[in-house]
């Protein structure tokens, strides 16, 4: 089994380097990991963000949607968040047919395991680090996350 504090490492150096592939083989392991597919989802935003001012009704609402965010930073003063240790596919329960690990209002402690994130065919249970409550959950089950994203936002006890 690769230690996951390994993996965390070459995730960290893949980005810090802005690497799209990297193969290690030893004796006991082989890691291969490759990454590529979110600079074409950040290229297509700013073309729907580009469009959306053209528009002469649109910087209304444009205006309105970016009070909203900062009211949402407002009201995330002060959570912690739960970040994705790794690239994988995030999923909330063990199995399609179980509820998920956490929901909103749950408390939780450092070691309550709150997601999977699954990479390289592997699931790896993700603990919460911290104790508190689940205020927010970032993202929907089988949705790709990146190293470093948020998952979840708690309320510290």
């Amino acid at each position: 089994m690769i230690d996951i504090r390994k993996l965390k490492e070459l995730v960290k150096l893949m980005v810090e380097n802005d690497l799209t592939e990297l193969d290690l083989q030893d004796k006991e392991e082989t890691v291969a990991l490759r990454r590529g597919q979110p600079g074409a989802v950040l290229a297509s935003q700013p073309v729907v963000h580009a469009a959306a001012p053209s528009a002469p009704a649109v910087p209304a609402a444009p205006a309105s949607t970016d009070s909203t965010p900062s009211a949402q930073n407002d009201a995330d003063d002060g959570l912690i968040a739960i970040e994705s240790p790794m690239v994988g596919t995030f999923y909330s329960s063990p199995n399609p047919d179980s509820d998920p690990f956490v929901k909103v209002g749950d408390s939780i402690s450092s070691d309550s395991v709150v997601c999977l994130v699954e990479a390289m065919k592997v699931f790896n249970e993700i603990k919460a680090e911290a104790n508190g409550t689940i205020a927010k959950c970032l993202v929907e089950s089988g949705q790709a996350v990146e190293f470093g994203q948020k998952l979840f936002l708690i309320k510290p006890n």
